[in-house]
């Protein structure tokens, strides 16, 4: 940045990110880099170990190129040309190659990195910028609007602070405290099982798994990831489903992550495998009423929160940082009116509504499916699209969220 672009940034005032999260941070990210001011707050130490959400879509990826985020991330990452839809009982269904997309994005492939990989990444970007400030350690507590400013508090170590911005950006998770200070209805519902995720260093591809793939099962389907590791090959990442005869101290049981992986592979309930993390948590579909309440913007979680089967969450929410940080940096400089921030939350919101809760419902309904026509009639439908080059582009192109960015683009 130049003296002259450094000097008209310390002019403004700042925009406040509640959140140092992949979409907090790379919202931050995005206006910094167009000579917005921003102060990051935090209320944990750190940036924090998240072990959900791991799979970044080509256009994903491709709104991670400027600053070098993606080259960064393509580093340790893992390239996920392929990925399947299989069935526990009738076994691999289809197998569908990203590379078709080669055409219509630089990046055809899925990423597989966990997010906690990805914020540091962020922060070292952004730290990078003068006008850029992260402050860990730092609650918020509440803000109060003004005409042309936003007051918020928040309390640290040493106690309550005060802090005064343009602009605050709502990126602290689901349950989100900037949502709630501004009373933003977040409507939908809590699935009523939970997810578990296990991690293994059992290796799957011997079997015949591909690095991304969705296992339907009537009883208790899985989806496996493969993440990057010290070494090959790799972490094993299985996420399942679990019903309420278990607690949660059973489902956090090495036992319930052996007998998960040996139901999956039909193995002797007796073998073990080396266990390397073990979680449960509950599993939400929601979408706030308006992702715009004056001042205040929501995007990620804050905004929207989903099941994580099609990896959309993650990647909803980038998307959500991209498009909100280039429509906040022309409102901030001047550029357009406020009236730019009510384009954000239509075609976000539309998009969170249409595309990312539609779909990710679906996929969870389809790997549950206990009717076996029904099970079958799914079956065929995806091998006849896997058989067509111009079908298996159409589905892609929509499971790899290219359509729902063209969506939110045509909305005006």
């Amino acid at each position: 940045m130049s003296a002259t672009q450094n000097q008209a940034a310390s002019q403004l005032l700042p925009v406040i990110v509640v959140g140092a999260g992949p979409v907090g941070l790379l919202c931050a990210l995005e206006l910094a880099r167009r000579d917005v001011p921003v102060l990051v707050i935090e209320s944990e130490a750190g940036t924090t170990l998240d072990l959900r959400a791991g799979t970044f879509h080509p256009p994903t990826m491709e709104m991670l190129g400027p600053d070098g985020v993606a080259d960064a991330m393509m580093q340790v990452g893992i390239k996920v040309r392929h990925w399947q839809s299989r069935d526990r009982e009738h076994g691999l269904i289809a197998q569908w190659d990203l590379d078709v997309l080669r055409n219509d994005t630089p990046y055809p492939f899925r990423l597989h990195l966990e997010q906690h990989r990805l914020t540091p990444i962020l922060l070292e970007k952004l730290l990078a910028y003068p006008h850029a400030q992260v402050l860990f350690s730092h609650a918020f507590t509440g803000l109060t609007q003004r005409a042309d400013s936003v007051q918020v508090q928040a309390l640290s170590a040493s106690g309550e602070v005060q802090l005064h911005g343009s602009y605050v950006v709502g990126a602290d998770g689901g349950k989100s405290a900037v949502r709630k200070s501004v009373a933003i209805e977040f409507d939908g519902y809590t699935w009523p099982e939970r997810y578990s995720v296990v991690s293994t260093t059992f290796d799957f591809e011997p079997l015949g798994y591909a690095d991304n793939a969705y296992v339907s099962d009537p009883e208790q389907w899985i989806a496996f990831f493969r993440m990057p590791d010290k070494g090959p090959p790799g972490l094993w990442r299985m996420t399942l489903p679990v019903g309420p005869e278990l607690s949660d101290e059973e489902v956090l049981a090495p036992a319930f992550a052996r007998q998960a992986i040996n139901r999956a592979i039909g193995a002797p309930e007796s073998n073990n495998y080396p266990i390397v993390h073990q979680s449960v948590y509950r599993v939400h579909q929601r979408v706030a009423k308006q992702f715009r309440a004056g001042r205040v913007l929501l995007a990620g979680d804050s905004a929207h929160v989903n099941n994580p089967l099609g990896g959309f969450g993650l990647n909803s929410g980038i998307h959500d940082a991209v498009n909100l940080g280039d429509k906040l940096a022309r409102v901030v400089h001047g550029r357009d009116s406020d009236a730019l921030l009510d384009l954000y939350d239509r075609q976000r919101r539309t998009v969170a509504m249409e595309y990312v809760q539609t779909i990710s419902i679906k996929n969870k309904e389809n790997l549950e499916e206990k009717d076996p026509l029904k099970r079958q009639a799914r079956f065929d439908e995806m091998r006849a699209i896997a058989a067509d080059p111009d079908k298996t582009r159409a589905y892609l192109l929509t499971s790899s969220m290219i359509n729902s960015i063209k969506r939110a683009n045509a909305i005006t």
